[in-house]
């Protein structure tokens, strides 16, 4: 029965007996009710989910009281443990939750935010904003999971009353967040353009505890205004607010804190040139006031939303014009006319003599009325065109400018502030939850109902949650079939423009790397570029970057299947993957006939199908990177033209490598990450080969290049070292310069460096056989328990007893035991196990030792070349690159990798390169070109010349 609790002893459960039978004879509906639950059903229980999707997120669906109610009725409530949620884990464990990480035993899931594909849990029913309903194309792998795994979804955005009201919704804290951070939006922006402004003292809204001390500075700053101190020279300020809904009633709640008046439309004209400047004016526009049938006939409601394809809208004519700021809160849907629109915004933002405004010399003009968008509706590419992606909460503005068609993060230059963060409520956790779970709570019990194994038609629960089940069963369920609609017609959307587009281009790979090479390809008007990777983050990167380019999530690690399928719509692939993809990637190249680009060397495998290729009538254009790729082409370069003036080589010693710039150097490895992290760990462990005074030289791999290395002493500002890398000797044929005597080429890194990978080496860390202690599906182990593992000793050692042994280990080598120490390898954090030791410590330092946002790489290259002339006379020439990361933007890595791919890509497709086969840049038709352009993107390689 339900009150038989667990007894921790027989007098415990005599105790508990009694007290039932007590019960039983006092409240006999209540004994009776609960002996029913408990016979009829199993326990409810339901679970809360922690919100993964980004770092601000700490909203929940339930507050801690709201789930006492649970409690109390019932319901078991898991809630799984995070300490980002605004509610702490012990407010929830205090009203009677179960806080654990397991939440198979529930039979309802709830969150917030959309579930990671990975995460989703198999027949289950889950509550979400799934934001799937315009089949938006970044969340259809999502849906595309819950089909496959038999999820009954229910999304909170399409939970309504019977006038299609949504009844749950954050939409009012939505709107105080927006109103507040486009508030102190303005305030910059004002002080960028010349204007100091009350709005300088309000913050944005995540600054504050809670919107009540918002509020406050919202006051503080209207009490400035009223006192007239607003300056004169930006004129009267007009708030425009589209719609009536929570959204617009939340924001204008913190709008009416400060000094207001409320105007009609058509008042907007003659109040925003002559209204006064010790108050605000607010005019809330309906759909009525700006959509208007095409034929000429009155708006209705009704029709428009059934053939919304009917009507134009006004609104950047009529209401647009006369506005200093819109607060935009509305449902857009696709086909419904837009507010305003790419073209429109060119002409509200043509910069416009300003009658109104004080001409006195001092008082600087503002260029165009409409300074600030709050796009609260977050929807990219909706009602506002021209808001093509949202801003964050860590990046909450961006500066539109129409004329350049380009955003900018910035205050300063033209343009219009746009403020469109898609979960505002998130700046405001606590009051936020509280609000929305006052609103779910009454339909929990109906979610409850829910068994996602069984039939969607057997679902007995109220109209609100059942019209709202988006999925069931593995498909959609009867309301919602015109997702597979707008799926199909997307794609076949994507589908013209590939056939329109002359260039049509696949990218696999979306990380370090590709960045510049698609920006670059996506400057094309008639070039379509598509982007394939495997996880969604990098896709994300991608869009924010380009935003004029496709996406397809593509684990190749599952097959070659959708690879295939893709081929057929492009011309041209370029493979930004690990090497060892390369091969497979050109086999279904030369199959379906497509060139093909990669910025890695020729490995046999790939130069073994050198003749297919050629017989295919394809290009498959390989090492056109930086190292290998920008190191050919100047070296080429140099060689071709001494050639051609009748001289010859005499040596030829290179090195290159991707390094921090100096002020971002101090790590305990001297480096920092920019390029695949296994690769550049394994390096130093391959042997090589290079020919000096004569002789060939060859290292041994697996540790000879650790004393192999040299001090470099070229650019003496830098502390730099170098060793040989793989075989240089072949190069003696591919660059054709037999007649030199030393040919090497090399790795540049910090002094250092070596050693401190040696330490790494010492510790085992390098190994490439699976350790069953670092298989991904083991049990949970620190850094510190798996080194005490390789000695033989207990996981609890003591630190300082555990950093002796490594100190013993490392031969008494204070430097080298700083590095194990200061990578946190002797820490309590635990690992994210890869399965090999290379492959965890590649994982682990790929994210340790990151570039972090402020922070900038560094290209180094060095061809010293020796030439003997015709006439017996000897010069050296250097020929030095050097290229910086961009702070804030592509590193200069990525640029170097993926400028030259970009170029060569499109060389191929415009018939510039029209060499078959398996090939490399040495040619001169191919380095000429991509040198050339190069230099237009800012990357140029300075020559010395000394005679000797």
């Amino acid at each position: 029965m339900a009150w038989c609790v667990k007894a921790k002893s027989a007098k415990n459960f005599v105790q508990n007996l009694n007290y039932a039978r007590h019960c039983a004879r006092n409240i006999p509906a209540i004994f009776s009710a609960q002996v029913r639950f408990s016979s009829d059903q199993s326990q409810k229980i339901m679970a809360i989910r922690r919100e993964t999707v980004n770092v601000w997120e700490r909203r929940a669906p339930l507050s801690p009281l709201q789930v006492r109610k649970l409690v109390k009725s019932g319901v078991k409530v898991i809630v799984q443990p995070s300490d980002r949620r605004a509610y702490s884990m012990k407010e929830y464990a205090d009203m009677g939750a179960v806080i654990q990480e397991d939440m198979s035993e529930a039979s309802l899931i709830i969150g917030v935010k959309v579930v990671p594909v990975d995460s989703l849990m198999r027949e289950k029913t889950y509550a979400f904003f799934s934001h799937t309903i315009k089949a938006q194309e970044d969340n259809m792998p999502l849906l595309d999971a819950i089909f496959e795994k038999h999820i009954r979804l229910i999304d909170y955005e399409k939970m309504v009353d019977d006038k299609g009201a949504r009844v749950v919704a954050f939409g009012k804290y939505a709107g105080v967040s927006g109103m507040i951070n486009i508030l102190h939006g303005m305030g910059l922006r004002l002080l960028a353009l010349g204007h100091h402004t009350p709005f300088m003292h309000i913050g944005p809204s995540h600054n504050y505890r809670n919107t009540e001390m918002a509020r406050q500075a919202v006051r503080d700053a209207g009490y400035e205004i009223a006192l007239g101190r607003m300056p004169k020279s930006i004129g009267p300020l007009t708030f425009v607010f589209t719609g009536s809904g929570n959204v617009s009633q939340g924001a204008q709640e913190v709008f009416q804190e400060l000094p207001h008046e409320y105007i009609e439309p058509e008042h907007l004209p003659k109040v925003s040139v002559q209204g006064s400047t010790s108050k605000l004016y607010a005019c809330v526009v309906s759909r009525d006031d700006h959509y208007k049938r095409k034929d000429g006939g009155k708006f209705d409601a009704e029709e428009f939303e059934k053939h919304p394809e009917r009507y134009a809208s006004s609104f950047s004519h009529d209401i647009a014009p006369y506005a200093s700021c819109i607060i935009n809160g509305i449902y857009w849907a696709p086909g419904a006319p837009r507010l305003i629109t790419i073209p429109d915004a060119k002409t509200l933002l043509q910069p416009t003599v300003a009658p109104w405004l004080p001409s006195s010399p001092g008082c600087p003009t503002l260029p165009h009325r409409l300074l600030a968008i709050c796009d609260i509706s977050a929807d990219p590419g909706g009602s506002i065109e021209f808001m093509r992606e949202c801003t964050t909460i860590d990046r909450p503005f961006s500066l539109y400018d129409a004329e350049q068609n380009v955003d900018t993060e910035s205050f300063a230059g033209d343009g219009v502030l746009i403020c469109s963060i898609d979960n505002m409520p998130a700046q405001i956790p606590r009051e936020a939850t509280e609000y929305f779970g006052s609103l779910l709570l009454p339909y929990i019990d109906e979610m409850l109902k829910s068994n996602a194994k069984s039939p969607f038609d057997q679902y007995d629960c109220c109209p609100v949650v059942r019209n709202a089940v988006i999925t069931s069963n593995g498909e959609l369920t009867p309301n919602f079939k015109y997702i597979q609609e707008l799926r199909a017609k997307k794609a076949s959307a994507h589908k013209a423009k590939l056939r329109q587009a002359t260039e049509r281009i696949l990218v696999l790979g979306a990380g370090y790397v590709s960045g510049p090479a698609v920006e670059y390809l996506s400057r094309g008007a008639n070039t379509c570029v598509t982007v394939a990777a495997q996880y969604q983050q990098e896709l994300d990167n991608t869009t924010r970057l380009c935003p004029g380019v496709d996406t397809i999530l593509m684990d190749l690690n599952a097959g070659y299947s959708e690879l295939e399928r893709q081929l057929g719509d492009h011309d041209l692939v370029i493979s930004l993957l690990p090497y060892s993809f390369h091969p497979d990637v050109a086999k279904l190249c030369i199959k379906h006939k497509k060139n093909m680009v990669t910025a890695s060397y020729i490995s046999p495998a790939m130069r073994d199908l050198h003749e297919t290729a050629k017989e295919a009538g394809i290009t498959i254009m390989n090492e056109v990177g930086v190292d290998p790729g920008i190191d050919h082409m100047l070296a080429m370069q140099c060689f071709d033209e001494v050639r051609r003036a009748g001289g010859k080589i005499t040596s030829y010693v290179s090195y290159c490598g991707g390094i921090p710039a100096p002020e971002d150097s101090d790590t305990p490895l001297l480096y920092k990450f920019s390029w695949y992290p296994k690769g550049v760990l394994m390096n130093v462990l391959a042997s090589a080969k290079y020919l000096k005074n004569g002789k060939v030289v060859e290292i041994p791999g697996q540790g000879g290049l650790l004393n192999a290395t040299e001090e470099l002493t070229f650019m003496p500002g830098f502390n730099l070292e170098g060793f040989p890398n793989r075989d240089s000797t072949i190069y003696a044929s591919e660059y054709g310069i037999q007649t030199a005597d030393t040919i090497i080429r090399g790795t540049i890194r910090y002094k250092g460096f070596i050693e401190a990978v040696r330490s790494l080496i010492i510790m085992g860390l390098f190994g490439t056989e699976p350790d069953s202690r670092l298989h991904p599906n083991g049990p949970e182990i620190t850094w510190k328990e798996y080194l005490c593992s390789k000695f033989d000793k207990s996981g609890d050692i003591l630190t300082d007893s555990l950093k002796d042994l490594i100190f013993d280990r490392c031969g008494q080598d204070q430097k080298k035991l700083d590095v194990i120490v200061k990578l946190g390898l002797v820490d309590d954090d635990p690992i994210d196990k890869k399965g090999t030791p290379i492959d965890t410590l590649s994982n682990y330092l790929a994210k340790r030792l990151a570039y972090a946002a402020n922070e900038r790489d560094l290209i180094l290259m060095r061809h010293d070349i020796g030439i003997q002339w015709g006439d017996g006379k000897k010069e050296k020439r250097s020929i030095d690159l050097v290229s910086y990361g961009d702070v804030g933007g592509f590193s200069a890595m990525a640029k170097t990798v993926g400028l030259p791919t970009g170029i060569a890509a499109r060389m191929i497709l415009t018939g510039e390169i029209q060499t078959k086969g398996v090939c490399g840049p040495t040619a001169m038709e191919t380095y000429q070109p991509i040198l050339q352009r190069l230099r237009k993107e800012g990357i140029t390689a300075v020559e010395k010349i000394e005679l000797l």
